[in-house]
């Protein structure tokens, strides 16, 4: 999408705000067809009060999650997911690779 010029800046992008101390960029592996966050799009936060709250979108529906089991759930599958992926230096290294085939 957009050619190869963009998707350089696409990914110069992503390397600069990974280069942020807040920031921590983690990429998928293609070959992990089974990771954790198959099911789709979750959203977790931290409330003032050190309370957490997730958020799950779908297709025809989305759902705020507050109930601790669940939330709980969520974040051991946010865990698993992180696992899943590549590290940050291995993500970096690939995404400066794709920069710089392009």
């Amino acid at each position: 999408m957009g050619g190869p010029t963009v998707t350089w800046h696409l990914l110069e992008h992503l390397l600069e705000q990974g280069s942020r101390r807040n920031v921590e960029l983690q990429v998928m592996p293609l070959r992990q067809y089974d990771h954790a966050g198959i099911d789709g799009l979750m959203y977790l936060a931290e409330t003032s009060r050190h309370e957490w709250v997730g958020y799950s979108e779908g297709q025809q529906s989305s759902v705020l999650i507050t109930a601790p089991k669940d939330v709980s759930a969520m974040l051991q599958r946010y865990g698993k997911l992180r696992s899943q992926a590549l590290g940050r230096e291995a993500t970096v290294s690939l995404l400066e690779q794709m920069r710089g085939a392009l």
